[in-house]
């Protein structure tokens, strides 16, 4: 067994992350170097933190090297626990933070998820302020966007951010790992007020079975971190033909399943395709998402639109991705959330469509009438459904005043 552990980040281009390296001694009690910027400010008060996290750990002698580049407690403790864990795979103490009261609320199974925003669980500092920008989601992504090496490292990253970090009412994901890896995963984030877990590269209803009874154990055991027992929703993500080919087994696999997603970098990989921005294709896949979500009674949620700095050829793909039927896209930028939600928002025409709707069935309910009729149109109740999911859209947005059944003049130019 090693004595020695290095974990986390360091460098000039690394902020608000530390490096801890963790030796393990026989004697001579907890020894702490730093090297820190704001030393002088928080360098006494790093060293009794060190301290306190190694003494709930059980850890009585060893020596700390600090690297801090303005890291917060959260994430301190997350690297220093990740080290000593390290060095001690059997340790089951946990050093847990207080949950944050802004982190305690909770979400639903048909709430607005138009934009995705994913972050790597093993950078902290894109955690911190991901709320401002007002996605509809915040993705503290464990696979694709972590290295292999540092991947368990960063469990105790993920975990102590649902725990401390205020998204500012952003729906709380976690992207799992793949196969029993992703099922370990479960350990470290249900039991924090995770909202929905997205289940990678998914192929089959099974799996997604094994990772909904995985969490209710959890959730049985630990509860949900906010003083209940869930339920954690699941978003398994398509990308490969044969996850295609079963997209409706698994859209339907459980009833916490709230959406289901296509990733079409992997899957055009899988399929021998290049991706582009016109995206031929992808188009029957997506199409075949979107068929599968609708048939299981679940939000479909399109893929993310990789380049950046394109934001005409994103709201393209956002408007077309609308069209197919999707409710939503992942985002890996910021500056790509305005565009999606201006691209998913509900246009004039679709508004007043849809306020007419609203209106004529109000008014055969107010008569007690079995049907509701709109002109010469019988309106069945899917059509009222989605109308009524365009006006609380358009509300949300400002797109529609708050009386807009009593005002001449609702709508937004």
């Amino acid at each position: 067994m090693p004595d020695v552990a290095e974990v986390g980040r360091k460098g000039e281009d690394v902020k608000s992350d530390c490096w801890v390296r963790l030796e393990l001694t026989s004697s001579g009690g907890i020894v702490v170097e730093q090297t820190s910027k704001v030393s002088v400010m928080y360098g006494k008060q790093n060293e009794a933190f060190v301290k306190e996290i190694l003494a709930a750990l059980g850890v009585g002698n060893a020596k700390v090297t600090l690297v801090d580049t303005g890291a917060v407690p959260f994430v301190i403790a997350a690297r220093l626990e990740a080290a000593v864990k390290r060095l001690q795979p059997d340790n089951k103490k946990d050093y847990l933070l207080e949950m944050d009261k802004k982190c305690l609320y909770g979400t639903t199974k048909d709430r607005l998820r138009r934009s995705r925003l994913y972050i790597p669980g093993d950078q902290p500092k894109f955690m911190l302020n991901a709320g401002i920008y007002k996605p509809d989601c915040v993705i503290l992504d464990l696979e694709d966007a972590v290295a292999p090496p540092v991947k368990e490292d960063t469990r105790f990253v993920v975990r102590n951010a649902l725990r401390k970090v205020d998204f500012m009412g952003c729906e709380r994901h976690v992207r799992i790992n793949q196969g029993e890896m992703g099922i370990r995963d479960l350990d470290f984030i249900v039991p924090h007020n995770v909202h929905v877990i997205l289940i990678p590269k998914c192929e089959g209803a099974e799996t997604v079975r094994k990772v909904d009874a995985r969490c209710k154990a959890i959730l049985a055991e630990k509860g949900d971190g906010k003083g209940g027992k869930g339920p954690v929703y699941l978003m398994p993500i398509i990308e490969s033909g044969l996850g295609v080919v079963k997209a409706y087994e698994i859209a339907s696999a459980t009833d916490t399943v709230c959406a289901l997603g296509i990733g079409l970098e992997d899957y055009t990989a899988d399929i021998g395709a290049q991706r582009t921005n016109e995206g031929q294709e992808s188009h029957h896949a997506r199409c075949a998402v979107v068929n599968a979500a609708r048939a299981a009674g679940v939000q479909p949620i399109d893929s993310v639109f990789s380049d950046v700095q394109d934001m005409e050829s994103l709201k393209a793909s956002c408007i077309e991705a609308k069209a197919l039927g999707f409710d939503g896209k992942g985002c890996i930028h910021p500056r790509q959330i305005k565009v999606i939600h201006d691209a998913f928002a509900p246009t004039p025409a679709e508004i007043d469509k849809a306020k007419k709707i609203v209106l004529a069935f109000e008014q055969a309910e107010k008569e007690g009438k079995g049907v509701v009729a709109l002109g010469t149109k019988m309106i069945d109740p899917p059509v009222v459904k989605r109308a009524l999911r365009t006006v609380n859209l358009a509300l949300t947005m400002g797109l529609l005043k708050k009386d807009w059944r009593e005002a001449k003049s609702t709508t937004r130019e």
